[in-house]
């Protein structure tokens, strides 16, 4: 396969064998996603604020020093219920939307986070895709926290300006898990999954807490953070939601960029269950037309997929390298865009399934 170009669909690929070569990033490339990062990952979501009562529009404050904890619950449906999570790491209230089994047997969980541009109003899995009919005929609670942007769901060294505290690693890792088991018939194996920084952020998760995650789905995601010009991607990605990446792992050579890279810490996700997709970048079944949507998705959404693809591909590399076995779904096809990743999701299905039996 040629380094520059996917030109086949890998599903199940044996990745230790050496067929996915490790890539050079061109310079043009790195050019391109630099300039292209300030628009990565998600279309804007904007919603009335009539929509949610205006007490959950602006998340409360909690008081540091008392535990986690489920303060109110909103049954949207019999299978479908919204919890709001007071959380100390975080100092403010997180709205959590849960998608469930409506019996009470015990089962698994599937963590699903969003990309860079994360509304703290509704998950945007909820709002851009038909997860909400997908889950309703899973044995799984789908846990889709709402809320952050541009936080790459990590623990920041320090409070940001514009994006405030963010302690998501802490939230998601210690806090939600004890609290969706016990109100939701959890039975202790979990997955975690995300889309571009969401799915960045499920494999550094993971790798930082070996065992707690039986499966990852890392969709669209470039899973590299540390060295150029993957770090130059996420500073710019950062900045564009008005946040400062260096508030999040320091300065360029601050250890806390590799401490977060998961091709730095393989060895955490050795026997976990893992696919990885991405899209080729041209446009696809989902660009019929050229409209201005159309326009955009295929001219923004277009070279940033292509980015996540060969980070994809350099990443699985690295798994090959270590003997760490993969999914590996590349695709010619295919924007950095949600009908993309509502069709990769049921792709990623049945390593979910099998992850947390």
């Amino acid at each position: 396969m040629h380094p520059g170009r996917v030109s086949e669909v890998f599903v199940n690929a044996d990745l230790t064998i050496p067929r996915v070569p490790r890539v050079r990033v061109p310079r043009a490339l790195r050019l391109a996603l630099a300039a292209l990062a300030p628009a990565v990952l998600a279309p804007a979501l904007v919603l009335p604020v009539a929509l949610v009562p205006a007490a959950h529009a602006v998340p409360q404050q909690v008081a540091p020093g008392s535990p986690a904890s489920i303060v109110a619950v909103e049954q949207v449906s019999p299978t479908w219920s919204d919890i709001l999570v007071d959380s100390p790491a975080m100092g403010r209230t997180i709205r959590v939307h849960v998608l469930h089994p409506a019996h009470s047997s015990p089962r698994p969980s599937f963590y699903l986070l969003d990309g860079n541009e994360a509304s703290e109003v509704r998950s945007d899995w909820i709002t851009k895709t038909d997860i909400v009919d997908f889950a309703a005929s899973k044995d799984v609670n789908v846990v889709l926290p709402a809320g952050g942007e541009a936080s790459y769901y990590t623990d920041w060294q320090r409070p940001d300006p514009e994006l405030g505290v963010n302690m998501w690693e802490t939230f998601l890792t210690e806090e939600l898990p004890p609290l969706i088991d016990g109100s939701f018939h959890g039975n202790g194996r979990d997955a975690i999954g995300g889309i571009s920084m969401g799915g960045q952020a499920a494999l550094t998760l993971a790798s930082r807490h070996p065992g707690q995650y039986q499966g990852i789905v890392a969709i669209s995601a470039c899973p590299l953070v540390a060295q150029a010009p993957y770090q130059g991607s996420v500073r710019a990605g950062i900045a564009s939601r008005g946040g400062n990446a260096t508030n999040m792992w320091g300065e360029r050579d601050d250890p806390d960029w590799f401490a977060h890279d998961p091709s730095m810490n393989l060895d955490g996700l050795r026997g976990t269950d893992i696919y990885l997709y991405a899209g080729g970048g041209l446009p696809g079944v989902h660009e019929q037309g050229f409209d201005e949507s159309v326009q955009s998705t295929i001219l923004v959404g277009g070279p940033i997929e292509a980015g996540a693809s060969l980070c994809t591909v350099d990443f699985a590399a690295r798994l090959a390298g270590a003997g760490i076995p993969a999914m590996l779904d590349l695709r010619p096809t295919g924007t950095h865009s949600w009908p993309y990743w509502q069709d990769a999701l049921r792709t990623a299905w049945p390593t979910v399934e099998a992850s947390l039996q």
